[in-house]
């Protein structure tokens, strides 16, 4: 078991490593759309990659009708275990509407002999959301 500060140095670690080993600018929040932000997510169960519409409902509704119609599209050609949940509720019971690629191994940010493959994953599906947003930017934003 490891200590609050314990936990926080290691996450705080695997960020750093992150960035140094995948050196890239991410969107994540720049997106230039209200509501809408990519995240990666990695705690002491599990390891994933998100689209969250965060906003207003009627925000959230506008641009989830039109994820939903490139639902395909995202499906086929970019990340074909993406989940749509359209009602999905935060650790902090806050409701939004996520799309989401979850990483289907038992991983910890506690355990550091995870982290590469959390590396690689976030790596690789964060490059194909991004790939998927900027192709359909217009059509979401619509």
């Amino acid at each position: 078991m490891f200590s609050k500060e314990e936990s926080r140095l290691l996450r705080q670690e695997f960020w750093i490593s992150f960035g140094k080993s995948f050196p890239q600018k991410w969107i994540l929040y720049n997106t230039k759309l209200k509501g809408l932000s990519f995240k990666f997510h990695f705690d002491t169960k599990k390891a994933l990659v998100a689209l969250d519409l965060e906003d207003d409902l009627e925000h959230r509704i506008n641009y989830w009708e039109k994820l939903v119609a490139l639902k395909s599209i995202l499906l086929d050609n970019y990340l074909p275990n993406a989940i749509y949940d359209e009602a999905y509720i935060l650790d902090n019971y806050k409701e939004i509407s996520r799309i989401y690629v979850p990483l289907e191994l038992k991983v910890s940010i506690h355990n550091k002999n995870s982290w590469q493959q959390v590396m690689v994953f976030f790596n690789e599906t964060m490059t194909l959301f991004e790939a998927f947003f900027m192709e359909y930017k217009e059509v979401i934003e619509g």
